[in-house]
């Protein structure tokens, strides 16, 4: 029996095509060429030629390495194919000299990637549900909306306030949650992102745009008091309406709760809680020592 590993090309999709993974409408065989380009590598794991499982990373600010794209073949299941090429994708993404963090999401409910993600030493960061909707009226307050903040300077002291110094966990994009460093928060992307305050400035919400089947307007409140905060939501629905109005697909408001906040949300809101998503990461220092502990 012959068994390699190696990065994935363009060439490569009949090799994913032919893989029994069980999932009958598998969105990554729309955007294979993608994954191979660019911010993104795939990697397969062959035995005799055939490609039985299949992994990958996407990098984020240059900084973070998330991994994901996890797929196996069925026929080749309980071999350890899938915990040795994860493995493997970990240690090429901490190859690349600049990269500070690596970790995976995987749903709350998918106990084999939780698994796969304990045996190669990556630990639980939080957990949190990607809550959708397109109706947040039974939290609107009839309060006004809050203030925007166009300032970089304000903007830096908020996400240095509740994010850098505490290394808290930002939602950076929908289902990609990191934890944060000040390389996190480039100069382009605070220009980018939509900031407002609360009349007492003792509050703050960030919304900004995210495409993934979907449009999202994706709104990130870093406290646990959202339910009570007057003209929070009127904000948000604001910039969802905004929105909506120049994507002709889909659009949906995505926030990224914890369990305690999901529980929190009053009768007859309207958002759609699936399972759960907990991420799992390694900082470089960390894979260092353990990779010198390996030699």
């Amino acid at each position: 029996m012959s068994k390699t590993i190696r990065m994935l090309n363009h060439n490569d999709y009949p090799h994913f095509d032919k893989m029994d993974t069980g999932i009958e409408f598998d969105y990554i065989a729309n955007i294979f060429e993608h994954l191979v380009t660019g911010n993104n590598r795939l990697y397969g794991l062959f035995i005799d030629g055939q490609m039985v499982s299949m992994s990958g990373y996407s990098i984020y600010a240059d900084r973070y390495a998330m991994l994901g794209r996890l797929r196996s073949d069925r026929r080749f299941a309980g071999r350890g194919n899938a915990t040795e090429l994860v493995d493997y994708v970990l240690n090429e993404a901490f190859k690349i000299n600049n990269i500070y963090w690596a970790g995976a999401n995987t749903q709350e409910d998918n106990l084999p990637a939780q698994r796969v993600l304990e045996k190669i030493d990556l630990i639980p960061y939080t957990k949190l549900h990607g809550a959708l909707t397109s109706n947040v009226s039974a939290l609107e307050s009839g309060a006004r909306s809050w203030r925007p903040v166009t300032d970089i300077k304000r903007k830096r002291e908020w996400v240095d306030e509740l994010y850098i110094q505490t290394g808290s966990v930002f939602p950076y994009e929908c289902f990609y949650p990191l934890p944060a460093s000040a390389e996190l928060f480039r100069e382009n992307d605070l220009k980018q992102w939509s900031f407002f305050e609360n009349e007492s400035q003792t509050r703050f919400l960030i919304t900004k745009y995210d495409q993934k089947k979907y449009h999202f307007l994706h709104a990130v409140y870093p406290w646990h008091d959202m339910t009570s905060q007057p003209g929070l939501w009127e904000t948000i629905n604001l910039e969802y309406r905004k929105l909506k109005d120049h994507t002709d697909d889909e659009t949906y408001i995505w926030m990224d709760l914890t369990k305690e906040e999901a529980k929190s949300l009053p009768a007859g809101h309207q958002f759609v809680l699936p399972s759960p998503w907990i991420l799992y990461g390694m900082d470089r220092s960390t894979w260092e020592r353990s990779t010198a502990l390996a030699k």
